[in-house]
């Protein structure tokens, strides 16, 4: 068993991407593990410095910010009081403005023309946006800061299976494409093809998309999902 798997996820790559935050880009240009770099600019400390619940925290913040999580929402996530959660939202917020900015434009956009893009020109409809219901409204406004970020990196995963299925295909090796993990691909593959598998993998996986960031892989070999891990 063969599996793979992405460094930086797709999610905070397309989002480094889009948002086209010179601070986080040069996070992932310098290779810098992205939540733990993200922790250290919001709590003014060095990289060092970050514990462990720091990094787990500007994780959560990371990730919230795309499914736009409110400070109830996050203060359940980080397990933190909503007050300590609204702080570190605004701190984030703060300290990554251009965050702030895109997620508005992003909602504009989408109520002015119907719906959300991902890179590659998939579209999403988003009637919600038009309710006169706040919650179905506001349901429609986090689908419209979300859709354009996890919706791109879907595609760079279905993408990525392509290529690397069209490889294995055209160098007539017995390895398979067995399944889709979120950010993760698994082949199955006999213990001879294991190094011509991992190069294919990474070659495909790291070049299937050329944006202002690089997309870094992992391979992991095991005779078990969990081993390979």
């Amino acid at each position: 068993m063969k599996e793979h798997t992405v460094n930086n996820t797709p999610d905070t790559f397309t989002s480094a991407a889009e948002q086209d935050m010179s601070e986080t880009r040069q996070a992932f240009l310098t290779g810098e593990d992205i939540h733990r770099s993200t922790a250290a600019k919001i709590y003014d400390l060095p990289l060092e410095q970050v514990t462990p619940r720091l990094r787990s925290s500007a994780k959560a913040i990371n990730f919230g910010i795309m499914y736009g999580k409110g400070a109830y929402s996050l203060s359940k996530d980080i397990g933190v009081s909503v007050k300590e959660a609204d702080a570190f939202l605004k701190n984030y917020l703060a300290t990554f403005p251009k965050v702030s900015g895109y997620m508005d434009k992003t909602i504009s956009d989408a109520r002015a023309c119907g719906y959300v893009s991902t890179l590659f020109g998939r579209r999403r409809s988003l009637p919600e946006l038009t309710s006169n219901n706040h919650n179905i409204r506001a349901s429609g406004e986090r689908m419209a800061r979300n859709t354009p970020i996890q919706g791109t990196a879907a595609d760079i995963i279905k993408l990525a299976m392509v290529h690397v299925w069209q490889r294995l295909r055209d160098e007539k090796l017995q390895a398979r494409l067995l399944l889709q993990v979120h950010d993760e691909l698994i082949v199955e593959a006999p213990e001879e093809e294991i190094d011509e598998v991992k190069r294919i993998l990474k070659e495909e996986m790291e070049n299937v998309v050329h944006y202002s960031v690089p997309l870094t892989t992992e391979v992991g070999v095991g005779k078990t999902w969990l081993e390979a891990h």
